[in-house]
């Protein structure tokens, strides 16, 4: 008798949005921690910096009988100049990057396009911050890829303006193509005009 081993059950339907509750930000917190302290070991004991205290913090999390249930993607927006934007500290959790299957609903709930396999929901997240940068006044997106994922990047309609060691590491400094990225609705206005003034 040959037993076959049982996929473990992973959540086909997930929320990308503006972390907002307490519950939403500690996860948005312990998933960089995993990322980039314990997984990469890019930085020590954490890797917060000066620009969170002005950034506004995006999560994809599952959704579970209608109600975020784990924060398994997470990336941070800025304002560094006036209406230039950067996007920074994108990580998905390892068991949720590569997805076999999505529910049609993500689409609808979060006004985007949905991707599918490998980096589906890093991709997700990178429309939702480049589409709110853009709605809350951008003409110019960018961000410091690690090298091992700028063609990721590019096949998203993003290119490279040059190259930079950041921590230790080669990262390509590249700039999104606005025009393929339009102004999200604005459906979570509120909730960007919370987080800018905790941080201003």
């Amino acid at each position: 008798m040959i037993l076959e081993r049982v996929p473990p059950y992973r959540p086909a339907d997930f929320v990308f949005k503006v972390a907002r509750s307490p519950h939403e930000l500690a996860g948005y917190w312990n998933l960089r921690q995993e990322v980039f302290c314990e997984e990469q070991h890019v930085f020590g004991e954490h890797d917060r910096d000066a620009i969170d205290e002005r950034a506004i913090p995006i999560i994809c999390a599952t959704i579970i009988a209608g109600m975020v249930d784990e924060v398994v993607g997470a990336v941070r927006i800025d304002e560094r100049s006036p209406r230039e934007w950067y996007g920074s500290r994108l990580c998905v959790s390892r068991p949720y990057r590569r997805l076999l299957e999505l529910s049609p609903g993500v689409s609808l709930r979060n006004h985007q396009p949905v991707y599918k396999g490998f980096g589906a929901l890093g991709a997700g997240l990178i429309y939702k911050a480049v589409s709110l940068a853009n709605a809350l006044g951008c003409d110019r997106f960018l961000a410091n890829v690690q090298e091992q994922n700028a063609r990721f990047f590019q096949r998203l309609h993003w290119q490279t303006l040059g190259e930079q060691m950041l921590f230790g590491r080669r990262h390509i400094h590249m700039e999104a193509q606005l025009d393929r990225y339009p102004p999200a609705k604005l459906v979570e206005f509120e909730a960007c005009v919370d987080a800018r003034a905790k941080a201003a």
